[in-house]
């Protein structure tokens, strides 16, 4: 019974952003949806209320994986994967624009269960 209500309150809270909570960017070289996205987006993110919960870091997809149990293996650029302490809770595959990016990134955070709160 314990063990019922201790996953029904993590699953039914959101969680507070941890500081090892962050958002990865997976690109390459010649990406022209990652440069679209730096044109549209890179500058706007560090002052988003996702940008400041779960900062942004890149990786090239062809160069050494960073430290992150992935649910699968990254095919596309650019990949967003928002990372909490080394794991994978959820990926856009793609960049579908502006207008539909942060709705997108939204709904990652939402069904990860991140609070947009201030970072505490």
């Amino acid at each position: 019974m314990i063990k019922l209500l201790a996953f029904l309150f993590a699953v039914a809270v959101p969680t507070t952003a941890s500081a090892d909570l962050y958002l990865l960017m997976a690109e390459e070289d010649g990406c022209i949806w990652c440069e679209r996205w730096n044109d549209e987006i890179a500058h706007i993110y560090p002052k988003t209320a996702e940008g400041r919960v779960a900062p942004l870091q890149r990786y090239d997809l062809h160069g050494e994986t960073p430290d992150v149990v992935f649910e699968r293996r990254v095919h596309f650029t650019p990949t967003f994967i928002l990372v909490d302490d080394g794991r994978e809770l959820g990926r856009i595959e793609g960049y579908p624009g502006e207008d539909f990016f942060w709705g997108l990134l939204s709904l990652m955070f939402d069904r990860a269960n991140v609070s947009l709160d201030q970072k505490g």
